[in-house]
């Protein structure tokens, strides 16, 4: 397939997605008041995110149409397009109007087993990623795994095909009837989760062996899905006065972080900011829960101490504990900024103590030969560059007309 070939069946297929999710929010509209059925307004604002997978994969097709990483986020963004649509579809024509659409009823019983699809292609894209191949040929029974268990997923959804209907709409579904095809539904189930798990642990050992470019793509994923898996269960913690709308749109926010970094690794963009996003991540993450945790603490010991907290703080409360947190910011971000410096990057925190040690010895040194060799040492130890030197100006005693190109270097090789 030629480039400009696979280019347009890229942007065709995001394009499909894209119009997909647009019918399913106009079906929405007309439907608001149905508030028990499976796929809530907040819910669909949400899958907004994965036109972001169908339009990450058409740009990665245009530019490697050979790399498979691209065909599966289009793949992925059509087949959230169409399980949009077919739950919009199913209950515009089964529930909001009763017999305007042909063919609702399957679609009903077709979205009882679609997420199969995205289980197997989240599976088969953790595994590839980011070469497009397994790790080793030896990790090729995982997408066999996959492959059976999704299957026996839609074998299974077939004992349910008798009951299609409003009734698969609801939030929880009909019971499914106990018949050997719902078993075999639940034994794929398991076999394609213990897939997905192994998938998972495969970007681990593949990161372990990994170097170069392709280390720094792993890590563009492995952030989004460690912030993924623990910004998740915190959106749980939100205050019950939160509405479910904003819960929705912020665990969509998490899920949008995956096809980005997988965009920006595949394609090379920045590949090596994303040691400087994990540092930023790490340290005002630690910095936002000590403050948060030194804010309550402070609240609540001044509170006890002088008459109790009640319902409502008191104003003289709350300032002191912002005056607390206000003085704490910037010596809890320094030391926090060089633990997270010793521990995740080692390199750049020995270089600064390397620095910081010539800057002491600078004030006292005084013979230009030990200054420049010491110099060119730390140039060695904290660049490592392949090769070094040193141009020193002439003596302000040598002769006024002495010729630039006359400087002799100093110089350090290895």
């Amino acid at each position: 397939m030629s480039r400009r070939t696979a280019a347009r069946l890229g942007w065709s297929l995001f394009g499909l997605s894209a119009l997909l999710l647009a019918v399913a929010f106009v079906l929405n509209l007309r439907r608001t008041q149905y508030a028990d059925l499976s796929v809530t307004t907040g819910e669909l604002l949400g899958q907004l995110v994965f036109v972001l997978f169908g339009w990450f994969g058409a740009l990665i097709v245009s530019r490697r149409p050979s790399h498979p990483i691209g065909w599966l986020l289009c793949a992925f963004g059509l087949a959230n397009g169409l399980a949009a649509f077919a739950s919009e579809y199913a209950i515009y024509g089964l529930v909001s109007t009763p017999g305007a659409a042909p063919g609702a009823a399957a679609l009903a019983w077709v979205t009882s087993w679609l997420f199969a699809v995205n289980l197997a292609l989240l599976t088969t894209l953790l595994l590839l990623f980011p070469s497009g191949r397994p790790p080793s040929p030896r990790w090729r029974w995982v997408l066999w795994l996959a492959s059976v268990g999704n299957g026996l997923i839609v074998i299974g959804a077939l004992a349910l095909w008798p009951l299609r209907g409003a009734a698969l709409l609801q939030t929880n579904g009909p019971a499914e009837p106990g018949s050997v095809l719902a078993e075999l539904g639940n034994v794929g189930f398991l076999a394609a989760l213990a897939a997905l798990l192994v998938a998972g642990a495969s970007l681990v050992v593949r990161f372990r062996r990994a170097r170069g470019v392709e280390r720094q793509q792993l890590k563009w994923l492995l952030y989004a899905v460690a912030i993924a898996v623990l910004g998740t269960p915190l959106l749980s913690l939100a205050p019950s006065r939160t509405p479910e709308l904003v819960v929705d749109l912020a665990s969509a926010l998490l899920i949008a972080l995956i096809p980005v970094t997988v965009g920006l690794a595949i394609l090379k963009y920045r590949l090596y900011d994303i040691d400087r996003l994990i540092n930023r991540t790490l340290v005002y993450g630690l910095l936002t829960a000590l403050l948060a945790g030194v804010y309550a603490l402070v609240v609540l010991v001044l509170g006890q101490l002088f008459g109790g907290l009640g319902t409502n703080l008191p104003n003289w409360a709350v300032a002191a504990a912002t005056l607390a947190v206000a003085a704490l910011f910037r010596p809890a971000r320094r030391r926090i900024q060089q633990g997270v410096d010793r521990r995740f990057n080692r390199r750049k925190y020995d270089a600064a103590k390397t620095i910081e040690a010539f800057s002491a010895r600078l004030r006292d040194q005084i013979d230009l030969d030990t200054l420049a060799s010491e110099l060119l040492a730390v140039v060695d130890q904290t660049m490592q560059p392949t090769r070094d030197s040193l141009w020193l100006r002439p003596s302000a005693s040598g002769s006024s007309s002495t010729a630039r190109s006359e400087a002799r270097p100093t110089t350090w090789s290895y």
